[in-house]
Parts: C-alpha cells; sequence; structure tokens
C-alpha cells in the first residue's frame, strides 16, 4: 500500500491532469458519467484521499473516542468479547499523527546503536523471507488504562477499562535477527523509532521513542510483526511493520517501525524521560506529585480481569441464572485465578480459567451465578496471579500520571 496524494491532486484537492483513471481504479468500479465530471473536480468518494487518514472508517461503531489527535480510542468491555481481538475493536492509542505516506513495498529496518557489531539494514522482504516466522497471541495494554478511576483525578485521556487487546501477531523474533546483525556485551537496553508524526507537524520533532531492556527484547515472544490476525496490520496499528512486546506498557511496542537502536545505557528516547509511563518508587499520598528522581519506569503489567458479558445494565428475570465470562492477564505472570462477587467482595465465587494460547496471552474465564432477590446488583471480577498478587477491589495506590490502575472490573445488573 502507497498513499500519496501529491501524486493525484493539488494543494485545494483538485484533481491532477490525467488522473482520473488512477482514481477509476482505486474506487473498484467505472465512474458513471466520468465525461460528463466539470473539470479537475473531485469527486465526493475520493473526498478523504490526500486527508489524514480516518482509524475510525473502519472501526467498530461502538468504541468511544477519547481524542482525535492524537487518535485515542477505546473499546468498551462488551465489545472485547472476542478469543481474538479483531481489528475493528482494537483501542487506538496513538501519541502522533498517522504517518501522511506509507511505502510498504520500499520499507525497511535498520538495527544500529552503540551495542551493534556494525549496523544493518533490512527490507521487508529480507524479513520475511530470510527468518523463520513465528505467531503469538498477545496482550496490548495501554499504560494508562484505568485512569478513569483514580480520585483525586489525573490529567491525560481518561481511559476505563477497554485500552486493551489480544490480537495474534505474526513475524520475526527479534532476537533471531539481533543475532544476526551481532551485539556487544555492552548491550542494555533497546529503542524503537517509528514515522509518526508530532502534532505540530514538525518531523524534526520527536514524538514517541521507547524501549525495554535487553533480557525483555530478547524473549521469545518479542517480534517485528507485519500481520496482526493473519493479516497485514491496519494502517492506525502500525502498517506496515510494528515492534511487539506483550505484557509491559503497549507503548513499547512501537508503530510504522523503520529503526532499533541497541543502547548501551537505558534508551533516552522521546517519553522514556521525565514521569512518562513511570510510577513513584514509594507510596505517595493522594494529590502529591513527587520530583522526577522517586520515579520507576514502568515494567511488567499488574495482574487484572475485565467483564465482557453481559454488557452493564442487563435487566435479568427473576430465578434466571447469570452466565458471566471474560479474560484475565497479568504482565510477564500467568493468572492462577479469577473470582467473582455479587455482594461487593463480601464473599467470592471461582471461575472457570482456562490455560493461555501462549505466554503473554490473556486468558478466558466463564462463570455462573444465582442473583437470589429482585433489586440492584454489582458483579465484581478478580484475578490471582502465580505469584499470589490479587487485583485490588477499589483502587490500587494513587500515582500522579494515573497509570496501572488495576482495580477490579464492575458491571451492574438489575433483577426484576
Amino acid at each position: 500500500m502507497k498513499i500519496n496524494s501529491s501524486n493525484h491532486f493539488d494543494r485545494r484537492g483538485f484533481l491532477k491532469a490525467g488522473s482520473l483513471t488512477t482514481l477509476t481504479a482505486l474506487l473498484g468500479t467505472n465512474i458513471v458519467f466520468a465525461d460528463r465530471l466539470p473539470k479537475n473536480y473531485l469527486p465526493l468518494a475520493f473526498d478523504h484521499i490526500g486527508g489524514p487518514p480516518d482509524p475510525m472508517a473502519t472501526k467498530n461503531k461502538g468504541l468511544v473516542v477519547l481524542n482525535d489527535k492524537p487518535w485515542n480510542v477505546e473499546t468498551p468491555a462488551y465489545l472485547l468479547d472476542d478469543a481474538v481481538t479483531p481489528a475493528d475493536k482494537m483501542f487506538i492509542r496513538n501519541n502522533g499523527l498517522i504517518p501522511p505516506t506509507i511505502d510498504g513495498a520500499n520499507w525497511t529496518l535498520t538495527i544500529n546503536g552503540e551495542s551493534v557489531k556494525a549496523p544493518k539494514t533490512y527490507t521487508l522482504n529480507d524479513l520475511k523471507t530470510k527468518f523463520k516466522p513465528y505467531t503469538y497471541q498477545l496482550v496490548l495494554e495501554c499504560g494508562g488504562n484505568g485512569r478513569a478511576g483514580f480520585f483525586p483525578k489525573t490529567s491525560g485521556n481518561q481511559w476505563t477499562e477497554g485500552g486493551v487487546s489480544c490480537a495474534e501477531w505474526t513475524g520475526i523474533r527479534l532476537k533471531d535477527l539481533l543475532a544476526d546483525v551481532g551485539l556487544t556485551d555492552t548491550a542494555v537496553y533497546i529503542g524503537y523509532y517509528g514515522k509518526d508524526l508530532h502534532l505540530s507537524q514538525d518531523p524534526n520533532q520527536p514524538v514517541i521513542s521507547r524501549g525495554v531492556p535487553i533480557a525483555k527484547a530478547l524473549e521469545d515472544e518479542t517480534l517485528i510483526a507485519w500481520a496482526m490476525n493473519g493479516q497485514d496490520i491496519p494502517l492506525v496499528h502500525g502498517y506496515p511493520l510494528r515492534l511487539v512486546i506483550g505484557g509491559w506498557p503497549a507503548s513499547v511496542s512501537g508503530k510504522w517501525l523503520h529503526t532499533i537502536a541497541i543502547r548501551n545505557k537505558v534508551h533516552d528516547g522521546a517519553k522514556m524521560t521525565g514521569k512518562s509511563y513511570r510510577l513513584p518508587i514509594h507510596p505517595v499520598m493522594p494529590g502529591i506529585d513527587p520530583p522526577e528522581s522517586d520515579f520507576r519506569i514502568i515494567e511488567s503489567m499488574p495482574v487484572k480481569s475485565v467483564i465482557t458479558s453481559p454488557k452493564m445494565g442487563l435487566e435479568l428475570p427473576m430465578g434466571q441464572t447469570l452466565a458471566l465470562r471474560g479474560h484475565a492477564w497479568a504482565g510477564d505472570r500467568k493468572v492462577n485465578a479469577v473470582a467473582v462477587s455479587v455482594d461487593f467482595g463480601a464473599t467470592w465465587q471461582a471461575a472457570d480459567l482456562k490455560t493461555p494460547k501462549n505466554r503473554l496471552a490473556w486468558q478466558h474465564w466463564t462463570t455462573e451465578v444465582k442473583l437470589p432477590i429482585q433489586g440492584y446488583y454489582e458483579v465484581w471480577a478478580r484475578a490471582t496471579d502465580d505469584a499470589g498478587v490479587s487485583q485490588p477491589m477499589v483502587m490500587p495506590q494513587w500515582n500522579p500520571e494515573g497509570y496501572c490502575n488495576n482495580a477490579c472490573h464492575r458491571i451492574a445488573i438489575k433483577v426484576v
């Protein structure tokens, strides 16, 4: 796919001479009465060409737009019900603008940095043909998922529980690529660089360039991916190439990937410094903002679960059993148990928990409950990981950036 509006339109959006044949091909059918088009007129069907890509054009209408510059789009819990998250239900978290020009056919990936024996550049075809491909289901969760549940409120997009997905990613292992490049024993961290554009549209202004320690980079499931759910990665999710690192904040999974630097120190790219994607080292009083020196980088995401069925607000006839299901995940860890409560956490009932498809994939859970009398109920879900750590019932330790809220998800039910 190559998008470059300047080939066909002038700066006011009118057709350049000779472009009608190209637009007919893009439309996939004849333009009826094309011979009667006013000179240089742009048909309505092509109004979007030349403007920024609209990620919501192919998204489920139930998704919630938190911000449109940059795009931050949340998936309501009931739309996360699929075992593998489809593209049209996947949350969007961008820090800048979608690249205005993408040339997938000529895309390259460069590996450089202080700790490579020599920089090396690969074409997309090199990656697809010279290395063994792998496919994994991987949880990607925004570091700010759950931010809306903190009190006092913190700044930033107010995600509830839908800034998470578990799609199936295909590509090559980063460890295999780095073995081909050759690393020195000074390698400490990696840092990625993508082609997203700063909100100012200044191409020299960095947007986001994050990374992970070399040990995480060398895990089997860390992928340089070109496919999602068996198809090319959608543009809004990083076409044609994306770094995918499950279990850690999704901000380390760089979109529109063109360079990975192997660093001899902790990466210091955009949004790796200051308080971005960091938590206080020590507990702080709500409302208090410690100095930068008192923060640590977020690594493995905390244990969490979500109720995907039924949808919030269900009215259930008296005497009918309530069937529940959802997903649970725990960053680098595995989930050992999920339980649900219908009495505000006074008692808990164990759910049936499935094993993950692979490491760093979420786990599906199901159970049924009886609601004894008519009235209002809340159903809470709580996961516990393999280190014995459980979700807090209401709110974890407050932090000034609003990261890593893994409080129990809950839905309201009325028995009538």
